[in-house]
C-alpha cells in the first residue's frame, strides 16, 4: 500500500519537486525513467573555446589556461569557455550524463542553436541557455532569471541531462543520490538544443579535472 499511496500522491500533486525529493523509491524509480532516453553524446570540436582541450573520442574536456590559435569558425565560442555536443535535438525526449568529480567549478545544461558564440553569456533561458552551474567550489546555481541558488545534501559527482521537448521541461538530477536537483518548467524551445558545456577555467590547476561524458550502459544507474 506504500508505493501506490506514493504514486497517488504524485499524480495529485503539482510539487513534482518536493514529492520526489521527499519518497527516495519514487527518486530512483524517475531517475530510471528518465535514463531510458539516453543518447551518445560526443563534443563537437568546432564549438570550442580555443583554451579548451579536448579527448580523442569527444568524451572527456578541460581547460588548459592556454588559448590556442584555431581558426574562429561561426561555430566556435570565441568569448566564453563552452563547447556544445555534436548531436541536437529538435523533438521527443533525450537524457546524458556527466561526470563533474574534483571539480570547482563547471556549467551543464543544454543551449538553443543561436547562443550567441562571440559574445558574453548570461545563464539564463532568454539567453537561449538552460543550465546550472557550480562556482566556488560549494555553491550550486540554476541558470534562471533571477538566479536560484541550490541547497543540495551532498556534493554530486555525476549529474543527469534531461529533456523533455513536448513536456517544456530540462530537469538535472544527481544520479548517485537519484535525486532530482532543479528543473526548468514551461519552456519553448523553438529551435535545435545542443548539449551545452563548460569545464570552466583551469584556475591554475585547481580546476584542472575534466568533465567525462559517462557511457550509457544499460541497466546502469
Amino acid at each position: 500500500m506504500k508505493r501506490s499511496t506514493e504514486v497517488e500522491q504524485l499524480s495529485l500533486s503539482e510539487d513534482h519537486l518536493h514529492l520526489l525529493q521527499s519518497f527516495p523509491s519514487l527518486k530512483a524509480a524517475e531517475l530510471k525513467r528518465v535514463q531510458q532516453y539516453a543518447e551518445d553524446v560526443t563534443l563537437d570540436p568546432d564549438t570550442a573555446y580555443p583554451s579548451l582541450i579536448l579527448s580523442d573520442n569527444g568524451k572527456q574536456v578541460h581547460d588548459s589556461d592556454v588559448k590556442k590559435n584555431l581558426p574562429d569558425n561561426p561555430e566556435r565560442f570565441s568569448y566564453c569557455v563552452f563547447v556544445l555536443g555534436k548531436q541536437s535535438f529538435s523533438s521527443g525526449r533525450f537524457y546524458f550524463d556527466v561526470q563533474v568529480k574534483g571539480k570547482t567549478e563547471w556549467t551543464l545544461g543544454v543551449a538553443r542553436e543561436s547562443i550567441n558564440r562571440k559574445g558574453d553569456i548570461t545563464l539564463i533561458p532568454e539567453d537561449g541557455n538552460w543550465a546550472i552551474c557550480l562556482r566556488n567550489g560549494n555553491e550550486y546555481i540554476a541558470g534562471n532569471d533571477p538566479a536560484v541558488l541550490l541547497t543540495l545534501k551532498s556534493q554530486p559527482e555525476k549529474v543527469g541531462v534531461f529533456v523533455d521537448h513536448e513536456e517544456g521541461l530540462v530537469s538535472f538530477y544527481d544520479v548517485a543520490a537519484a535525486a532530482l536537483i532543479y528543473s526548468f518548467t514551461g519552456c519553448s524551445f523553438t529551435e535545435k538544443l545542443y548539449p551545452f558545456f563548460s569545464p570552466c577555467n583551469n584556475d591554475g590547476g585547481e580546476n584542472s579535472a575534466p568533465l567525462i561524458i559517462c557511457p550509457q550502459i544499460p541497466g546502469d544507474n
